[in-house]
């Protein structure tokens, strides 16, 4: 085509601009043709220019397209609105047929190349991640909630039909929960253990669980490896051996992981298979079983919220999991992570993951030091890789949400207090202290993130707010307790609060520690608690 183009200009053009303009197609074209044969996304990224004409060739590849087309049926991709159908660069058909969402379309060539170009690249980034050794993946048009609802609807078909329960150590966020819920199991919370400031994975108890119920009556278990302080991620490769030793499944939750080395190094390691050294000796990293994980595209990728990614190792039931997808999808979030990677290339993305572990050092730091200039302090959180957390000290800790609100208003979005004193419903079960990850955790605290994209000049502007927010709420706080003391007639409140010599001083370089009872839906039986082992320092190495 580009031939004839050429052809035609002859004696309109001068011979000169001609073989320029040859030159620049030969270039662009050789883009497309390293895309379709690798099938990887491109070491640099794409200019728009690029991208476009490529979005503007795949597109006349959809029958709505064709110039001679008539269409007949009752979905022909009709768009009522020219600005929707730029937006979509003239792609309506969606993805997927009724039967599967990977399935190609014969009306919709173009939209299915998207589908399945997207798909290589998406299982190229999480290798690139620290996947290393992940072989399926599939984008679906749904945020991570509702995708993991159709990974423990899938997993039905790999259980006895009796495996009824799914072990969930506890993370406080409603959406593992509900999918869980959705997808017809009974939840069996898995409470976690303090050690120092940390909330880590109750192993003894998760294997109690498995040994009282039985494993041919639990379905998975269903973990967690990102999650904000000051829980930790779970400790995935203990979980995977565990699954693997009683033959039960295993789901995992790894809604922004992708952008921690670690964390998808974990992973990968969990579901490691047993090699033999050149002496013989077997090596077993992980030796453990996922069946898949699943995480977002737009926490990850830094596209607008709708998408999430089903990869594993088990390549049938990933594929499963897209068989169980009713009728066609969206093709918008495909579509749009499709375009993220041609902009940014490989080269762009390490940037961006560089970046994040650097400004996550210097978030630590400079938290560490408006705490204690305070007299709050950083909770010690080493295993988690993205998310810190600072106290808030409190008389009364259900007071500490108007510290949020205070921040708020300030234009700080984001940030999450907890006060570790509220009650929460959800479906038949009751939390207290929600929002902590346990029944009682030693105090209030506010959360952050150290995110993909981030820049140091919001993290310089937070810690700014952070730190006016810090004065105004110290003063506000004084003013309520030097009225509420002299409305009970305690006199001259000028040195409000008296000084005790009995008193313990505040140090903000102890972490305390709490052992609770780990909260069960199924049994009251106290757990076995894990030796204390208190910390002292952010490690960044796993970031």
């Amino acid at each position: 085509r580009h031939a004839d183009m050429e052809e035609g200009c002859v004696g309109l053009l001068p011979e000169s601009y001609l073989r320029q303009v040859h030159q620049t197609r030969v270039q662009r074209d050789r883009l497309l043709s390293v895309l379709l044969t690798q099938r990887r996304i491109p070491e640099q990224g794409w200019d728009e220019v690029a991208i476009e004409a490529l979005l503007h060739e795949i597109s006349l590849m959809d029958s709505n397209n064709f110039l001679e087309n008539v269409g007949i049926g009752e979905r022909e991709a009709r768009i009522a609105s020219s600005l929707v159908a730029r937006r979509h660069y003239y792609m309506g058909h969606g993805i997927g047929r009724s039967g599967d969402i990977a399935a190609v379309q014969p009306k919709a060539a173009g939209s299915s190349l998207v589908m399945r170009l997207t798909n290589s690249l998406a299982l190229h980034a999480l290798k690139f991640a620290g996947s290393y050794n992940v072989k399926s993946c599939l984008v679906f048009p749904m945020a991570t909630g509702m995708t993991m609802t159709l990974m423990l609807l899938t997993m039905r078909k790999y259980r006895p039909s009796t495996a009824r329960y799914v072990l969930w150590p506890r993370i406080d966020q409603k959406s593992c929960l509900k999918a869980i819920l959705t997808s017809g199991y009974t939840p069996v919370v898995i409470e976690n253990v303090l050690e120092g400031d940390e909330l880590r994975t109750d192993l003894v108890e998760l294997e109690n669980t498995i040994q009282r119920l039985g494993p041919e009556n639990i379905a998975c278990v269903l973990s967690t490896t990102s999650c904000f302080a000051p829980r930790a991620p779970d400790r995935v490769i203990e979980i995977a051996r565990l699954c693997k030793q009683y033959d039960i499944g295993h789901l995992v939750n790894n809604a922004y992981g992708v952008q921690s080395p670690g964390t998808m190094k974990a992973i990968a390691d969990a579901c490691h298979e047993p090699k033999k050294s050149k002496k013989g000796e077997e090596k077993t990293v992980g030796a453990g079983r996922i069946d898949a994980f699943v995480q977002s595209t737009d926490k990850n990728f830094m596209v607008p919220v709708g998408g999430a990614i089903v990869a594993g190792n088990n390549e049938d039931f990933v594929l499963d999991v897209g068989r169980a997808y009713p009728g066609r999808a969206s093709g918008a979030p495909t579509l749009d992570l499709f375009i993220t990677f041609l902009t940014l290339g490989i080269s762009g993305y390490k940037a961006l993951v560089d970046e994040r572990k650097v400004l996550f050092k210097y978030f630590v730091d400079k938290l560490k030091e408006v705490a204690e200039k305070h007299g709050e302090r950083l909770l010690q959180t080493p295993h988690n890789p993205v998310s810190m957390g600072v106290t808030l000290s409190v008389t009364d800790k259900s007071d500490a949400s108007k510290f949020g609100a205070m921040l708020f208003s300030r234009c700080c979005s984001g940030t999450r207090v907890v006060t570790s004193v509220s009650t929460q419903q959800i479906g038949p079960l009751t939390f207290k202290g929600y929002g902590a990850h346990t029944d009682v955790y030693p105090t209030a605290y506010l959360t952050t993130a150290c995110a993909i994209g981030i820049k140091r000049e919001e993290i310089d502007t937070f810690i700014s707010r952070l730190d006016r927010t810090f004065k105004q709420w110290t003063t506000r706080h004084h003013s309520e307790t030097k009225a509420a003391a002299s409305s009970s007639g305690l006199g001259d409140t000028s040195e409000w609060p008296p000084s005790t010599s009995n008193q313990q001083p505040h140090n903000p370089t102890n972490p305390q520690t709490h052992n609770q009872q780990p909260h069960n839906s199924t049994t009251n039986n106290p757990t076995t608690q894990q030796p204390h082992n208190p910390t002292t320092t952010i490690n960044s190495n796993n970031q």
